[in-house]
């Protein structure tokens, strides 16, 4: 059995101010061609489809068109639900769906889908378990105590599933995995619900053993963890400005006999690349510096001073510029930047903005934004 492991694709994420729906479309279509290229019987998506619980029309469209394509082929669909997802609008058409080998698990019942499918070797189990809370598995299971281990909730949905280790299984999963009280390596664009959140939902990796190759979504950098076999896929696309350097991929998994497991990356070739460029303002627009204008960019100035309008110049050369920050964040006299002169001339939002990506290195999150904006205007401060 051959099939590609990949999730996290947050349909409707923009980067930036840059709606990224073009960028999207060309990846999920060059995730079908590398499914067909390299025969595979099936396609995991571990989660976090979409960006948030209320998709835009682009991405409910994205979606429809890729899982459309795909039942036009003999690759089956494995998709669950994510912790940016709606468990029920995820979960429509689900049943029709199955009739076309697409098998969407979002909304948890208390028992964990399986399916079976033959290859030459014989039967896999597939396994598919959403992203759940704690809360959840305590009104389904209400003689077990589950409220205040995450770890322990996810033990108790495992245990009341019948897991046959004798055969071949494979389990596609949403969780924030642990291994030896190590975390696995966040990129950066998670956002601050897996940094701080997330990490109360840890779950030890040892939590599925039973399984033989764990298909991750949740952390949006390419790992294994725990063992090699329990992997994420990572983003296929970037969603950070700390996601510059890393190399987007799908994550193809080969299994033969039992215990007979392999897998590799493929990397993913996005229609715009994002890119950082350090350097003086005058020198990287200079026209024998510049190339690539419809890329994403990020810009580190070198500049001594602040230079006025700096992403708007950027822009006229680079119109996808994203964002922009300054390496040297003193004056020539080494003092510090006096930012009250700014603070006139932007909005509370903006500047709110500009600071989140200051810290944090990402955009801010529209729903955690809109409470700040709540808070902001309760106190009287916009």
């Amino acid at each position: 059995m051959k099939f590609l492991h990949t999730g996290d694709i947050h349909l409707g994420k923009a980067l930036g101010e840059f709606d990224l729906s073009d960028d999207q479309e060309y990846m999920l279509d060059q995730i079908i061609e590398i499914a067909i290229q390299e025969k595979v019987d099936a396609i995991m998506i571990a989660g976090d489809v979409f960006d948030r619980p209320v998709p835009n029309e682009r991405a409910v469209r994205n979606l429809d068109s890729f899982l459309n394509k795909i039942s036009k082929t003999n690759i089956d669909v494995y998709m669950i639900s994510g912790n940016h997802d709606s468990d029920e609008r995820l979960n429509f058409g689900s049943k029709l769906f199955q009739n076309n080998g697409i098998y969407v698990s979002s909304v948890f019942d208390g028992k964990v889908f399986k399916r079976t499918v033959k290859d030459d070797w014989g039967e896999v189990d597939i396994y598919m378990l959403p992203f759940v809370k704690a809360s959840q598995v305590s009104l389904l299971y209400p003689d077990e105590e589950v409220e205040k281990s995450y770890e322990k909730a996810i033990r108790v949905v495992l245990e009341h599933t019948e897991v046959d280790t004798s055969r071949r299984t494979v389990l596609v999963t949403h969780q924030y995995v642990i291994s030896g009280g190590n975390d696995p390596v966040l990129s950066g664009s998670e956002g601050r619900s897996a940094k701080f959140v997330g990490t109360l939902e840890r779950v030890s990796a040892s939590c599925f053993d039973a399984f033989d190759y764990v298909a991750l979504g949740h952390i949006h950098s390419a790992q294994s963890i725990g063992r090699e076999e329990v992997r994420y896929a990572g983003t296929p696309l970037k969603y950070s400005v700390k996601d510059v350097n890393d190399e987007k991929s799908v994550t193809l998994v080969t299994m033969e006999e039992k215990g007979s497991i392999d897998w590799k990356k493929i990397s993913l070739k996005p229609k715009r690349a994002f890119r950082h460029l350090t350097g003086e303002l005058l020198t990287l627009i200079d026209p024998r510096n510049v190339e690539n204008t419809d890329d994403y960019i990020y810009v580190t100035l070198t500049d001594e001073v602040p230079i006025d309008d700096a992403m708007s110049i950027m822009q006229q050369v680079y119109p996808r510029t994203v964002t922009l920050d300054y390496e040297n964040q003193n004056d020539p006299n080494g003092n510090g930047l006096d930012v009250t002169k700014y603070s006139d001339e932007k909005s509370f939002e903006a500047l709110f903005r500009e600071f989140y990506s200051m810290m944090y290195g990402e955009d801010v999150d529209e729903a955690e934004l809109d409470i700040v904006l709540q808070a902001a205007d309760e106190v009287g401060v916009r």
